[in-house]
């Protein structure tokens, strides 16, 4: 196919390669047709930039707009979700990326984002660097080594402004490293929001209660492909991977993407993130590392060291995902970090986690959750790179209690106990629970407006909260006891599929600035991509998130996108119960997987064909003679392989009315495009009996194909 570019409306830049019109993907064309094989993500990469430059609307892109690869996945059965990352007249967007999922054949079929319209506005500053710089170091505790700012648009709220991004990188009072970031006006001169891309497991300035002295229980060997046998404080006996140098090993594991674990010998790192080759690398003779006792250093390594291995297995083993950025790197680990330092955290910038031995009267933070915990910011930084502020914020972390849990879990050690507790090993009180995270008097259970206010270790909570639901389900368990906010009933689906749900919406449909009502809207397109939009799946995931507060948005299980206003009164709206309560040409309503729904598995498939034919579809429907403003909307695609101005095949929307049949729009060939809502008025037909029909019409040369989908009916 060669569709019409837009050449010029629309830049993509692809790892530094500025690509402009580039071309579009091969057309999804009626019929029999070669089986293609699976899209390499390079491929998947050059046919959504095609997507993107055919079709700038669909992301909502202006003439300032490129586009930075940020992520690339290719589902087993060769469907594409392209990442992107945005830029403004050459600055980085913040809420401006986007996700583009296309078909099998390269065919958009929609597209995930934040951003409400293309952008316009002053790239030109008012405030100068320094004076930004000045108002965000008054923002800062700790010590300060250096600032930098760059200019960014900041699309995180309603109306996008013009900021400068200032990062202070120093060391936080509790004396972790820090990044610490403020957004400040670049017109007013005021400071805004501010986050720190260290992620630390302990609120800074929150103590933790003092541990119980206890004895670590013994943990039956993992049988890991490798030969060490560590005796670790948290984790007990274990089997480590480890890798063989002259005269002994060293704490490396040549299997995990040559993951490692260092010695920081209570120093911290000078330029606040510690570099590849800092502190001491553990070594040993006969590769059994330490005594289960604090008298030896390498005990805690041990720790470190086993939560690096477990989180690769699970990750490999459940999720098919090859270390943490999915590049087959292991992740670094320091231990023995400062004196007395009583957190622990992962660092993005150097791809390490560090832990502190804790305070004089604590235990090391070297427990498997806190492991699990830390290094899945990694993940989160590698694919949806949610934001750490606002709900997203919150989701970021809760993504890091959901998989530091299933890491547990799926170690599942005698010396850990898996629970719904995070860090109940380095503390006599756990510091979250996930059955009811209110528990700890800071955090929500249940989604407010003020929910993206907190810190994202409390608003958390919420995501947190939806998760046990997912996985156990409400009221009481040998794991807790967890309430809804709205009086229902959740039964619980298990750790697996609550898991599996989770890993999609993040690596598949959450972008940036996400909301947890857009976390709601992705778990059910993952749910219904895993499960089916009729399954049990994803209407436990509907309950789950209604019993936190959070409400219902457009996207339903079913399949069905919900009307603008009103009740839809159309019946199988979306087509999902097949050709019930529609009448239609042969073929017409189908889940040919040759192209692609709007949503859910069936669509409507007029023409396509190359050759003379008309299809039609069509509903009967009563509007009220009440209706304030009548209306018919639809999700329409468009795609051909003629080229040119002149409309050869088309697509009528019609009501019939008595043996008189009006035609409300006409599309054609002229404008394909991926999914659009269009939107009819229907005020002429008020009280009256009428049938809704769609007729397409090809003529005998080029194919069209056009696709409708998600139909609605609705009074005003």
């Amino acid at each position: 196919m060669k569709r019409s570019l837009l050449v010029g409306t629309l830049s993509v830049a692809v790892s530094g390669l500025l690509i402009a019109g580039a071309g579009a993907p091969a057309s999804a064309a009626k019929g029999p047709r070669a089986v293609s094989p699976k899209a390499s993500k390079a491929e998947a990469l050059r046919d959504a930039i095609a997507e993107v430059t055919a079709s700038p609307g669909a992301v909502r892109a202006g003439s300032h707009d490129t586009f930075l690869s940020h992520d690339v996945t290719v589902d087993k059965d060769g469907t594409r979700h392209v990442h992107l990352d945005r830029h403004y007249q050459g600055l980085p967007v913040l809420g401006g990326d986007v996700i583009v999922h296309s078909a099998p054949n390269g065919e958009l079929r929609s597209t995930s984002m934040t951003l409400k319209a293309p952008l316009s506005l002053s790239v030109t500053p008012k405030v100068g660097k320094q004076r930004a710089i000045a108002a965000a170091a008054a923002k800062f505790k700790g010590t300060k080594k250096r600032s930098r700012a760059q200019l960014v648009v900041d699309a995180t709220s309603a109306t996008p402004v013009l900021a400068w991004q200032v990062v202070v990188d120093g060391t936080a009072p509790d004396g972790s490293p820090s990044h610490f970031y403020t957004l400040v006006n670049a017109t007013t001169g005021k400071a805004g929001k501010s986050w720190n891309t260290f992620h630390a497991t302990v609120v800074p300035g929150r103590s933790r209660t003092a541990p119980k002295t206890t004895a670590p229980r013994a943990a039956s060997l993992a049988g890991v492909s490798a030969s060490g046998t560590g005796h670790g404080y948290q984790v007990g006996d274990v089997t480590l991977g480890t890798n063989s140098i002259t005269g002994g090993y060293e704490l490396k594991d040549p299997t995990r993407g040559n993951g490692e674990t260092r010695d920081a010998q209570n120093k911290t790192a000078t330029n606040d993130s510690p570099p590849a080759g800092w502190g001491v690398g553990f070594t040993d003779a006969d590769n059994v590392w330490g005594n289960g006792a604090l008298s030896d250093r390498a005990t805690v390594a041990v720790d470190a060291h086993y939560g690096i291995q477990a989180t690769w297995d699970y990750y490999k083993n459940v999720h098919g995902r090859n270390g943490i950025k999915n590049d087959g790197v292991g992740a670094r680990s320091f231990v023995h970090y400062g004196v007395n330092y009583d957190n622990a955290g992962w660092d993005d910038d150097s791809f390490s986690m560090i832990y502190g031995d804790g305070a004089v009267g604590q235990k090391p933070f070297t427990e498997l959750d806190v492991a699990g915990h830390e290094m899945s910011h990694g993940v989160t930084a590698a694919t949806a790179g949610l934001n750490y502020f606002g709900d997203a914020g919150g989701m970021n972390e809760s993504t890091s209690d959901i998989f530091g849990t299933l890491v547990e879990f799926n170690a599942n050690s005698p010396a850990d106990t898996p629970d719904y507790l995070i860090g109940e090993k380095i503390s006599s009180t756990p510091l979250r629970w996930m059955d009811d995270p209110k528990k700890d008097g800071s955090s929500q259970s249940c989604w407010t407006t003020g929910t993206k206010n907190l810190d994202p270790h409390y608003s958390s909570g919420v995501g947190n909260h939806w998760f046990y639901l997912m996985a156990v389900g409400s009221g009481s368990s040998s794991y807790g006891n967890s309430p809804t906010c709205n009086g229902s009933t959740v039964t619980g689906l298990g750790n697996a599929t609550a898991g599996k749900i989770w890993y999609r919406a993040l690596t598949t449909y959450l972008t940036a600035a996400s909301t947890y009502a857009d976390a709601r809207t992705a778990t059910i397109k993952a749910a219904t991509d895993l499960y089916g939009a009729s399954s049990t799946q994803c209407t436990t995931v509907e309950k789950a998130w209604s019993g936190v507060a959070v409400a219902p948005t457009a996207t339903t299980c079913g399949g069905t996108t919900q009307p603008p206003t009103g009740t839809n009164l159309l019946a199988n709206p979306g087509f999902e119960s097949g050709a019930t309560t529609w009448s239609a040409s042969s073929g017409v309503i189908t889940n040919d997987t040759g192209a692609s729904p709007h949503g859910g598995s069936y669509y409507a498939w007029l023409d396509g064909y190359g050759s003379a034919h008309t299809d039609t579809l069509s509903q009967s429907v009563t509007i009220p003679s009440t209706a304030t403003a009548p209306k018919l909307s639809f999700w329409l695609a468009i795609d051909t392989k003629e080229t040119g101005t002149t409309a050869y095949d088309t697509l009528k929307a019609q009501v019939v009315s008595g043996t008189t049949t009006t035609t409300l729009a006409t599309y054609s060939n002229v404008t394909p495009s991926g999914y659009v809502q269009r939107t009819l008025d229907l005020s002429a037909f008020k009280g009256k009996t009428v049938t809704i029909k769609f007729t397409g019409a090809e003529d005998s040369s080029q194919a069209t194909s056009f696709l409708i989908d998600d139909t609605s009916v609705t009074t005003g």
